[in-house]
């Protein structure tokens, strides 16, 4: 049954186009999904939504706040989907993700030998070079995520392993909270620049489902 984690405001749904497409809204025959999404999105008090979609039918359930917070400590653990290739589509809980999830801490999911990331356990991590983001690889195990499917369509960036034994920048990123600089000692700060153009993105990207949005200026 495919499920979203989404971020309802005033001026519509944060990053409105990949959650219609993990939702399979953007389907022809989804008319009817689309439809109820869009009075939810119309009628529902702002804030994080669980929307569950199965037979033309939605379920919607209000969530929490976001588990990311600004300079949050980071610990590393292999991922839950190590062994795995390529994105899979987002989970409802339980999840395999709730094991190694610590309340006030990001973790770092990394590969079987734990020398490269992958993904953090709420959200997608994205490095940067100097000149461009930097997306893990598209084969490398990890959710689907919502921001990083927007990174990628809308903003430069390379592919590229995202090393633990590395300098470089890094964000965590999700569709809630937007982008996230968290605790990472012996690394570089992530450029203010960078992070804007993430933040400018996620603006562009928020519509109400059936409305405008997607504009994005120069």
């Amino acid at each position: 049954m495919p499920y979203t984690l989404l971020l309802l405001t005033k001026a519509g749904i944060v990053l409105r186009d990949p959650h219609l497409r993990r939702l399979g809204l953007d389907a022809p025959g989804a008319s009817r999904a689309r439809e109820a999404f869009s009075r939810f999105a119309a009628c529902a008090s702002p804030g994080p939504w669980a929307v569950w979609h199965e037979d033309g039918a939605l379920r919607t359930e209000p969530r929490p706040g976001t588990r990311l917070r600004e300079g949050m400590p980071v610990r590393f653990r292999i991922s839950p989907l190590a062994g795995g290739s390529g994105p899979v589509p987002k989970s409802a809980p339980p999840s395999a993700y709730d094991a190694v999830r610590m309340p006030g801490v990001a973790t770092l999911l990394t590969s079987p030998d734990g020398a490269e990331i992958y993904e953090a356990c709420s959200a997608a991590v994205v490095g940067w070079d100097a000149e461009r983001l930097v997306c893990a690889p598209f084969d490398r195990p990890r959710v689907q995520s919502t921001a990083e499917a927007a990174v990628r369509e809308h903003l430069p960036f390379v592919e590229a392993p995202l090393l633990v034994a590395s300098r470089m920048p890094l964000l965590l990123v999700n569709a809630l909270k937007g982008p996230c600089e968290v605790h990472l000692p012996g690394r570089e700060a992530f450029p203010a620049q960078a992070r804007g153009w993430i933040e400018r993105l996620f603006l562009a990207l928020t519509a109400l489902p059936g409305g405008g949005g997607d504009k994005l200026g120069a």
